[in-house]
């Protein structure tokens, strides 16, 4: 059959351009096959997975142990414990503490008895709106000293305490210190339960408690342990105040956790018990998302978490942890919780970093043992509390004198009360960031009596200057920082596109380790020789890859790469990394571990691509801009930034109130209601939203297209957030250096104001 000629030679000429690719002058030919974003998030990946093999050796940098005496060690590492404190979220002042036994005409506060000792449920204030509940088992004589029992989140307090049936005698942790005459107080974990994950009125969720909060937590600087550590402290603050004995922390699973933490904070606890936690956390972001701790191995794996309780006493007990295998099945409804399991390690796992603690801290600074039984882990605290006795257990258990017993009561009014100080301090968040930042920035600001006429004369140096510490701050306390160096580039294209106007190459870049940077370089071909022209990024969205703004006519990009190519723009179509969902999340909780996000990567890309353009002799490089849709209008707000090569930004389809967006669990268009879990960064409800990025922005030029209809928002939180950036750009006269486009549209590139944008900010004429 005869192909018809223009189809023929179509099909020549792309068979050519395979046959015989074209470069760019000075770069190697470009010879990859498959898929390269998979090929690039793989790299991306194996380079992270280094990093945190890495941070076996490399957090040695962040610790100066002074070992020559209990009180100069402890001096030591104060550092580190406040670093400690920092990223498990303690920055809420406790309120004066009461522990209240408390109870009503049908269950009164006395829960249980025996000939020997006395079981209450008592409440104790925490932090405003924040309280903590559970039982206190006293002895009838004077205590030896007192035990904070710290259950997983998935027992009851009244299990670990006997009063409830079918709990093997072993795990009654409670009963046990107890009846050998210490006082012991037995709080509330939040459990893994999704029974109050949601809200009634916009979806019911299959998200854990602990992750339903830690999402809202995270972004405001908090975290679910951190909450729960503040309980265990205001009971030992209780204890302070009232009495002068002995205090000891023990836990298993969720609460081996807390005990841990909660001794590695405050010198007050005089040792600790932890069971079914403890092991090596290099694989710890394959655990539920709740054990996300922002930066952990950057400094700490468990060994060096035991080292913050020395020189006081730990027991490590080699047990079962809890066999957590994914979140709670989803009931017919999409999955929006996050992966992640927990299982007990091998032995070897745990006395290998058991192990671990010698290398750091001697046994002589710091009395501490591995055992596996519960009566040798009872026991071992209890001589560490300076009571050599054998702990016992004996057959009897307490009375029961409750009429109803109803935990999940309990549960879902322990999880709303957290919920309810952060949606509150959500709420807040933008006089909480005005502290931070703009009122750090330029204290006038905080005089509303100052008027424009008065301030206008003032040049913006000051302010400019103030955001380069603000921009390390997000750059290194956000976002998070790769340190090593760039390599050389090492360019490697080939021609792709022969278009009437322009001339498309594929372009690699080397960035590091096996990780590549790989886009798409579109060359107007009016380019005169020595010409030097502006450069427009053009960033796709999620799922996306370069071709999608380049051709096809995609509804979200309308191939706007090639239509400001044929403007007279060279234009660069990056890949950025969150293609697959799985991928890039993956590679988000992984960096989290060792203080860095895709973002550390992708930025890293865009550096590279900063300085290969601006060798580019076609480049004026004082003349980049960025203009990116969706995900890429969130990296608008996240990437040009921090890189000063970039001239100007355009944020389409993502600009937001993004505090509400990512963490309010009052409207329906948060990401609390979906499975985008990588979304919230630690701290940056406290610091950083789309207002304080554009003011790490100015000078330059930054722009917002949003359609009307577009989900990713709504009109009033867009408005609400650019008048904030409109606002300081005004302060200093620079007016004309933002605007913003509302259009009667849905999630997808306008291409009117914002062309205009560009023509006039990068001055190029829009008719050439």
């Amino acid at each position: 059959m005869k192909l018809p000629l223009v189809f023929a030679t179509l099909l020549l000429g792309a068979r050519a351009l395979a046959q015989q690719p074209e470069t760019l002058p000075d770069t190697q030919p470009l010879i990859k096959d498959g898929d390269i974003s998979e090929q690039m998030h793989a790299a991306a990946l194996e380079d992270m997975d280094q990093l945190i093999a890495d941070s076996l050796k490399t957090r040695a940098k962040h610790w100066h142990r002074n070992l020559s005496s209990p009180q100069a060690y402890a001096e030591s590492i104060h550092e580190n414990r406040e670093r400690f404190k920092h990223i498990i979220g303690l920055r809420d002042k406790r309120v004066p503490v009461a522990l209240e036994r408390y109870g009503d005409e049908t269950n009164l506060a006395l829960v249980g008895k025996t000939k020997t000792y006395r079981v209450y449920q008592v409440r104790w204030p925490v932090l405003e709106q924040v309280s903590g509940e559970g039982l206190l088992l006293e002895p009838k004589g004077q205590p030896r000293g007192y035990i904070i029992a710290i259950p997983d989140a998935d027992q009851t307090p009244e299990q670990i305490a006997g009063l409830v049936s079918g709990v093997p005698a072993e795990a009654q942790i409670a009963r046990r210190f107890v009846e050998n005459g210490f006082a012991v107080i037995v709080p509330v974990l939040i459990n893994r339960s999704d029974a109050g994950s949601g809200n009634q009125a916009i979806l019911m969720t299959n998200m854990p408690h602990r992750e339903w909060l830690h999402r809202q937590a995270y972004m405001m600087g908090r975290h679910i342990i951190g909450y729960e550590v503040q309980k265990v402290l205001a009971l030992v603050d209780w204890i302070n105040i009232h009495r002068h004995d002995q205090i000891g922390v023990a836990g298993y699973g969720e609460g081996g956790l807390i005990a841990m933490y909660a001794a590695a904070v405050d010198p007050r606890i005089d040792a600790a018990l932890v069971s079914g936690y403890f092991k090596s956390r290099q694989r710890t972001w394959r655990e539920p998302l709740y054990r996300n701790v922002w930066g952990l191995l950057t400094e700490f794996g468990d060994a060096e978490i035991a080292t913050l309780i020395a020189p006081r006493g730990l027991v490590i007990q080699y047990a079962n942890e809890p066999d957590v295998d994914g979140p709670p099945e989803p009931k017919g409804k999409k999955s929006q919780a996050a992966p992640g399991r927990l299982s007990t390690p091998e032995f070897d796992e745990v006395q290998e970093e058991y192990l671990r603690i010698d290398t750091l801290v001697p046994q002589s600074l710091q009395r501490r043992s591995l055992v596996s039984s519960d009566a040798a882990a009872a026991n071992a605290l209890a001589r560490l509390l300076k009571t050599d006795i054998n702990m016992g257990l004996s057959r009897e258990l307490p009375q029961n004198l409750r009429q109803t017993y109803v935990p999940s009561v309990r549960q879902f009014a322990q999880m709303k009360e957290i919920e309810a100080h952060l949606q509150r301090l959500i709420r807040g968040s933008d006089q909480i960031r005005n502290d931070f930042f703009l009122y750090k920035a330029m204290p006038e600001f905080r005089n509303e009596a100052w008027t424009y006429a008065q301030f206008a004369d003032k040049k913006p140096d000051k302010f400019i200057a103030a955001t380069k510490d603000f921009r390390k701050t997000f750059w290194d306390e956000v976002i998070g920082r790769i340190d090593s160096p760039l390599p050389t580039p090492k360019p490697r294209t080939r021609k792709i596109y022969d278009k009437p106007k322009w001339t498309g190459y594929e372009v690699v870049l080397d960035v590091g380790g096996e990780g590549f940077a790989w886009g798409v370089l579109l060359l107007p071909k009016d380019l005169q020789p020595g010409e030097k022209r502006p450069v427009v990024v053009c960033q796709h969205g999620r799922h996306g890859v370069p071709e999608d703004v380049i051709e096809g006519d995609k509804p979200a990009y309308h191939d706007f790469a090639a239509h400001l190519a044929e403007r007279g723009f060279i234009t660069l179509a990056p890949h950025n990394l969150y293609k697959e969902e799985e991928q890039y999340r993956t590679l988000s909780r992984k960096g989290n571990t060792v203080k860095a996000s895709m973002f550390s990567v992708m930025l890293r890309h865009h550096e590279q691509w900063l300085k290969w353009l601006a060798e580019l002799p076609q480049v004026d490089a004082k003349r980049i801009g960025f203009y990116g849709l969706s995900y890429g209008g969130e990296s608008a707000v996240r990437i040009p930034p921090l890189l000063d090569g970039y001239c100007l930004s355009i944020c389409s389809g993502d600009f937001n109130d993004w505090t509400r967006k990512v963490a309010s669990t009052e409207d329906k268009h948060s990401f609390m209601f979906t499975d985008e879990w990588e979304m919230p960064y630690f701290n940056m409800g406290s610091t950083f939203s789309y207002a304080e990025l554009t003011y790490l922005m100015f000078p330059r030029p930054f722009m917002v297209e949003r359609g009307h209809h577009d989900g990713v928002s709504i009109d009033p939180w867009v408005a609400y957030e650019y008048a904030k950036t409109r606002w300081l750009y005004a302060q200093f006269g620079k007016e004309d250096s933002t605007e913003i486009e509302f259009f009667n549209g849905g999630h997808t590139i306008n291409g009117k104001g914002t062309f205009s944008f560009l023509h006039k900010q990068l001055n190029w004429p829009e008719q050439k």
